[in-house]
């Protein structure tokens, strides 16, 4: 297995979703258990020598059936879940498991051996079905036994049959035997988490499957307990308009991740939603040390927005943008009143988060020409899944004295009365095709003969060069535009890497993307600009370097999972021998 931080703990628990798959539906699994169990009763009649009369159909395809049709019933009698095709889905791998070791080591000479394979073969498949049942329906492993023991038994019952009473006894030790095993095995390997985070792996397991399949919030739970509360800073810029609805621009220095509806991960969608239908939710400067544990944790934020709105003091002047540049990163920025718009990019290098310290140091450093600064990653250039921007390197101090410059340029620009407008388009794009639940946001300025957009993707930043084609094309429309994402991990349901333009061509995108500026430029009405600063205080999130730890943690249990679950079969499977001398 890849080890999980190679790339580092930002994007370990995305990596995880590579081994999610969807089972398949219940009648082709169903077709496999009895074409295996024709096959092997047909290469038993032909091989002649001792051969058990349609052993087959009874020792294994009889059993697999039961196992199917009486799991889901059993599972869910005691409060578990689980679906007909995965039912079915495990019944035919456990059927698999048992031929395997049944026929294992026949080449052998001794005529007595099947017996003691085919009695070993039902303890594997018993504890196959333990572990995986204990993972993906219920991790109160007591509860999964009955379930659990389904096939085992039935196939011990139809070897008693052939073999003798004395085999359904070698089969209930064995049942006790590698049932020790699994308990033995499941305790070593959850320790770790247990004694660095209090939480069982198979419950996390449990959850994580569930939220994925159903839904379900049980990962938020996990989270709250590992989670630590952190004190930020939102600035956010307000507009009243003459005659039309006031806009809203927020800049959260807090990350909308892990992935689908894992905690924060539709923050953009839930805070506009909160605040009113022209909001505008930027990225501004966090990792995923930073990830919401809940939605429920977004009150905060929407709190501390609407608590900077009531000292707002609005101005009726703006700059016109410019762009500063400093080494890779290149800023387009504007002045509203006390407040300094800040728009970052490193297209065509790659985009990625800051830490909050960069934007701590970036409002600083500007807040000795303005009051408040809305710095925005644009999060617009993704080459690769990769780390975030720390503080102290030199991308950083790019981000720094771009920022500087841009802060002491807008100081001395000239002020003009201005005009503001909006333009919102929902888009026929799935979250699997990059997209999230906003679509496409679109905010234009005019600052007298200057018009700008600044074009807002509710998506997980934006694939190499997209931005450049269609800010190229925008352009032809308006005279300065920028590209964001609101780096919402809504679309991260199954990798890291979704993002805007990956999936769906630029071309395809130009149409709603001029369609929601021009909206926006039809939408202009003379406007006032006010600034606020707020703190978010107490919010959960996961923790500085929880993400890093926990992939520590679950890549050091990877690493002893195969040769300690060998080492348990082999030590069973010698017990098993000696058993079989005794009993038999």
């Amino acid at each position: 297995m890849k080890n999980l931080t190679e790339k580092g703990g930002n994007t370990a628990l995305e990596d995880l979703s590579r081994y999610i798959f969807a089972a398949p539906e219940w009648p082709r699994s169903v077709a496999i258990m009895i074409l295996l169990g024709i096959v092997i009763d047909g290469a038993g009649f032909i091989g002649g020598r001792n051969y058990l009369l349609i052993f087959g159909f009874f020792g294994y395809v009889i059993p697999a059936l039961f196992a199917f049709v009486l799991t889901k019933p059993c599972v869910e009698v005691v409060g578990g879940k689980i679906t007909w095709n995965r039912s079915a889905l495990l019944a035919m791998s456990c059927m698999v498991f048992q031929v395997i070791v049944s026929f294992l080591l026949l080449f052998l000479p001794y005529p007595n051996l099947y017996p003691v394979l085919f009695g070993v073969a039902l303890g594997v498949v018993f504890a196959v079905r333990l572990i995986v049942l204990a993972g993906i329906a219920d991790y109160r492993m007591k509860r999964m036994v009955p379930a659990a023991a389904l096939q085992s038994i039935a196939a011990g019952m139809a070897g008693m049959f052939y073999f003798g009473m004395d085999f359904l006894y070698y089969v209930l030790f064995l049942h006790l035997l590698f049932g020790c095993g699994v308990l033995l095995f499941l305790w070593l390997v959850e320790r770790p988490l247990k004694k660095n985070f209090r939480i069982s792996a198979l419950h996390f397991i449990n959850a994580f499957i569930a939220h994925n399949t159903d839904g379900d919030k049980a990962l938020d739970d996990f989270f709250m307990e590992i989670g630590e509360d952190v004190y930020v800073q939102q600035a956010s810029l307000f507009f009243s308009r003459e005659g039309r609805g006031d806009i809203t621009f927020t800049v959260p220095n807090l990350h909308p991740g892990p992935m689908g509806e894992i905690g924060g991960a539709n923050l953009p969608k839930v805070l506009h939603d909160m605040l009113g239908p022209d909001t505008f939710v930027a990225h501004g400067c966090a990792t995923h040390d930073f990830n919401l544990v809940s939605e429920g944790e977004v009150t905060l934020m929407a709190d501390a927005v609407r608590a900077s709105r009531r000292d707002a003091v609005f101005f009726a002047g703006a700059t016109a943008s410019r762009r500063y540049t400093c080494g890779t990163v290149d800023i387009c920025a504007q002045g509203f009143g006390d407040t300094l718009l800040l728009v970052a990019t490193r297209s065509p290098e790659k985009t990625e988060d800051l830490e909050y310290a960069i934007g701590l140091a970036v409002m600083a450093e500007c807040r000795g020409r303005y009051a408040h600064v809305a710095f925005v990653d644009a999060h617009n250039c993704m080459v690769d899944v990769t780390e975030p921007v720390v503080a102290g390197s030199l991308t950083a101090y790019e981000y720094w004295q771009a920022a500087q410059a841009a802060s002491v340029g807008c100081a001395e620009e000239s002020v003009s009365a201005f005009e503001v407008g909006s333009g919102h388009r929902a888009v026929p794009f799935s979250r699997e095709e990059g997209f999230g639940d906003l679509g496409i946001m679109a905010l234009a300025v005019r600052v007298e003969d200057q018009l700008t957009a600044y074009v807002l993707f509710d998506g997980n930043n934006v694939e190499h060069g997209v931005r450049e084609v269609l800010r190229e094309h925008l352009l032809t429309v308006v005279d300065e535009c920028e590209v964001m994402t609101t780096d919402s991990h809504v679309v991260n349901t199954l990798s890291g890497r979704n993002p805007v333009g990956y999936r769906i061509t630029a071309e395809e995108i130009i149409p709603y993307v001029e369609d929601a500026v021009r909206a926006a430029i039809e939408d202009l009405a003379p406007a006032e600009a006010a600034g606020g600063t707020g703190w978010v205080e107490g919010v959960t999130v996961f923790g500085s370097n929880r993400i890093s730890q926990l992939a520590s943690t679950v890549n050091a249990m990877l690493t002893f999972v195969a040769p300690l679950g060998v080492a348990i079969l082999l030590f069973a499977f010698l017990l098993s021998l000696v058993a079989y001398l005794v009993l038999l």
